[in-house]
């Protein structure tokens, strides 16, 4: 499951990419959204069945802020490449650009409220992925 899990990640990062490239971009972005959640919808739904819990009502119950925050996070995510692809970002430089700032931001996070500590390997490829965004930049 060690691998299959970031596997999964990785493969529909991927597709996820793509699907938010060929959107079409005369349709409203609400609309899509809506479109995209309903199948996602559906998709959990059925994920059920995969996840087994004796009383999925009780599951529910367990949930607290985390889990609605991220709703709103992933509409975000999702609606923010939407527009990012409509306006001209190249899907080969908005994911990695998105995801190094991101990665950036939740060092300082880990190290203040987590208090995870950095070695110097950490401080180098922090160092080395900052040189990328620089470089990605030049034209």
């Amino acid at each position: 499951m060690y691998y299959f899990s970031i596997i999964l990640v990785i493969t529909t990062s991927v597709l996820y990419h793509m699907c938010c490239k060929y959107i079409n971009e005369s349709v409203n972005p609400a609309v899509s959204m809506i479109g995209t959640y309903s199948v996602a919808l559906i998709a959990s739904i059925l994920s059920i069945f995969i996840f087994q819990n004796k009383d999925i009502m009780l599951e529910f119950k367990k949930l607290n802020w985390a889990s609605y925050t991220l709703g709103i996070a992933i509409f975000g995510v999702e609606i923010g490449f939407l527009l990012a692809y409509r306006n001209g970002w190249s899907i080969n430089v908005a994911p990695l650009f998105v995801n190094i700032i991101t990665a950036i931001i939740l060092i300082f996070i880990g190290i203040c409220f987590f208090k995870t500590r950095l070695s110097m390997i950490n401080v180098l490829g922090i160092c080395i992925s900052v040189l990328g965004l620089i470089l990605m930049n030049k034209k």
